[in-house]
């Protein structure tokens, strides 16, 4: 009696799948190293987190929740608007930031939502 064993053959295991379409060129990746650089502090990613729950907020009400002096909430916020993540309104003597709308789903992944 002759067994004949059928064997399957299974498709190639792809080990680590592309996760994006090609590697970034200088320019792509001097920017978004500039944005991680800004996100990389503690308190840039508290500011940035109060801007983006409140849709907008005034630098005057900034100081009290970071517990920093206007100087130290400014130099913040310039950093951030530097990396295109906020933008300001000058109102008088205040200015108000908002999440500068092309990078809202990058903020949102950014704050992990």
């Amino acid at each position: 009696m002759s067994t004949s064993s059928t064997q399957l053959e299974s498709p190639p295991v792809t080990c680590c799948p592309s996760v994006t379409a090609a590697p970034l060129g200088d320019a792509d990746a001097a920017v978004l190293a500039h944005t991680y650089a800004a996100l990389a502090d503690p308190v840039r990613l508290r500011l940035l987190s109060l801007i983006a729950s409140s849709g907008e907020m005034c630098s005057c009400d900034m100081v009290e929740p970071l517990a920093k002096s206007q100087p130290t909430v400014s130099h913040h916020t310039k950093i951030l608007a530097e990396a295109g993540l906020i933008t300001g309104d000058k109102r008088g003597r205040w200015v108000y930031w908002s999440v500068q709308p092309a990078r809202a789903d990058f903020v949102r992944q950014a704050l992990g939502g």
